[in-house]
């Protein structure tokens, strides 16, 4: 099996409803994602996928939906405010937790036709969470 992994940088806001701790509150990051393409064979060029191509087509997507956008909740009572105020938002089902964001991100990666194999979100310099397909 063949492997490439792409890094793509991007800042965003969140906080998490029915939690506890300081990301309970409105704030940011600057975030980080690897995400691993996987082949079992190399195409015609000898790659698992081109990286211009991933950067091309996955930051394109993460640039205009996540880059720089408040990240929260349906329910998430603070919509109604920064939407009068004409904030730039990303509102998911989910809480915005950097798993479900990995697995946001990991979806959207496999809609756009790679064959992913798992994604990363650094949420800081020491604390990720990942998404990946299950290994037989």
């Amino acid at each position: 099996m063949y492997y490439v992994t792409k890094i793509i940088h991007f800042c965003y806001g969140h906080r998490l409803l029915n939690y506890q701790g300081k990301c309970r509150d409105l704030h940011g990051h600057n975030g980080k994602v690897e995400v691993e393409l996987e082949a079992r064979q190399l195409d015609r060029r000898g790659m698992v996928r081109d990286f211009t191509e991933i950067k091309a087509r996955l930051q394109q997507w993460i640039d205009t939906h996540l880059d720089h956008k408040m990240i929260l909740r349906r329910d998430d009572p603070a919509l109604a405010a920064l939407r009068k105020l004409k904030e730039p938002l990303y509102v998911m089902e989910a809480n915005p937790t950097a798993e479900n964001l990995a697995k946001l991100i990991f979806d959207q990666t496999k809609r756009l036709g790679f064959p992913v194999r798992s994604v990363s979100l650094w949420e800081t310099p020491s604390s990720f969470a990942a998404y990946h397909t299950s290994q037989d």
